[in-house]
């Protein structure tokens, strides 16, 4: 669901935002989706109050091309009725005010950390805390929005500039593999084999405690964690889905403060937030981990700016301790197998002693 197209230039501020009204993002039949307009902006805008959405339409930045229950298609046109009837189909365009238009990135995408680069894609390797692409809070200085800027300039040739697409997305506060494709066919190829679970992901996490045992397979079903406080809080449910971690101790380090385990996981599924929920549930949280440690409380905390001196020592990191070490795919051009690795970060290694790395 997002808000900008996909292949939208992010290295200058967009000036507007589209968004298509699909049924299937409300887990309901195009038949059924009837949705106010206020309601509809509110579900993709979430951090803006329903009010403050209201103050928008009235004041004339919103357009609609509408789509009546029959299927047929109108005209884009300007829309000041917060209570205006959306079918599925339809299309959203909301003119950003000036005040609240991003700014440029922070960076000119020269300090990306580049693993490798061709004609079909570029790799690299994302820092920890940097968001991946606008959303929520964080809308200034993204990864793609890096990824833009460093290929702001337009071809010598007068051609379009190349289209970069994420193939895949990291959690903000997760460092490691991020793979880019350069242009819509390599990243059709490249999606279709993430979906098909043709690509091979290999994390890194410290968790906390001494695992005992060696290796092993998490096979918990997860599904969202409705009685949490958190919206995007997963949790295991009996009813949810099938979800897979593969994962192997690589080093223990009962003298660490605190005592860690460094695990190699390897996800068969890609559920949200999988593989923080399946270490947590068999007793070895990752280390920061705000969400799926001992207390929720970290994570509203954090996001609300309150974490205390305390909470910070409880914490040891500022971030949680999971690293996307390893990523293979298949080259959409050759066929060939590619393969891109990126190292323990310092932060991690850190938290093993001298012995990590």
């Amino acid at each position: 669901m997002g808000l900008f197209p996909k292949d939208r230039d992010l290295a200058s501020a967009p000036d507007h935002v589209e968004i298509a009204v699909r049924a299937s993002d409300f887990q309901l039949r195009a038949k059924e989706l009837a949705i106010r307009l206020d309601v509809f902006l509110h579900h993709h805008l979430a951090w803006r109050s329903r009010t403050s959405i209201q103050r928008l339409i009235r004041d004339g930045y919103v357009s609609v091309r509408q789509v009546g229950p029959d299927g047929a298609h109108g005209e884009m046109r300007g829309e000041t009725r917060p209570g205006r009837t959306l079918f599925d189909g339809s299309l959203v365009v909301v003119r950003i005010p000036e005040e609240h238009r991003l700014p440029p990135p922070r960076s000119d995408g020269a300090d990306l950390q580049v693993l490798a680069e061709d004609d079909e894609v570029l790799v690299v390797n994302k820092e920890a805390g940097l968001a991946v692409h606008p959303s929520g809070r964080h809308l200034v200085d993204t990864l793609i929005q890096r990824v833009h800027a460093r290929y702001a300039t337009e071809a010598e040739d007068g051609k379009r500039r190349i289209s970069l697409r994420l193939c895949h997305r990291l959690d903000r506060e997760t460092s490691g593999v991020i793979l880019i494709a350069k242009g819509d066919a390599v990243h059709r190829c490249i999606a279709s084999q993430f979906e098909d679970r043709e690509v091979e992901k290999e994390y890194l996490a410290v968790v906390h405690g001494v695992v005992a045992a060696d290796s092993g397979v998490v096979e918990h079903p997860l599904g969202p964690a409705r009685a949490s406080a958190v919206r995007l809080k997963m949790r295991v449910a009996e009813d949810g889905l099938p979800s897979a971690t593969e994962w192997t101790v690589l080093e223990r380090h009962p003298e660490a403060r605190p005592p860690c385990t460094l695990v190699r996981c390897r996800p068969r599924t890609g559920r949200q937030h999988q593989i923080r929920v399946h270490l947590a549930a068999i007793g070895h949280p990752i280390i920061g981990d705000k969400l799926y440690g001992e207390d929720e409380g970290l994570f509203l905390r954090a996001a609300n700016g309150t974490l205390t001196e305390e909470d910070r020592r409880s914490l040891v990191l500022d971030r949680h301790a999971l690293h996307a070490h390893r990523l293979t795919w298949r080259s959409p051009g050759t066929g060939a197998m590619r393969e891109a690795v990126a190292p323990l970060p310092g932060d991690l290694q850190g938290l093993l002693g001298s012995g990590g790395g």
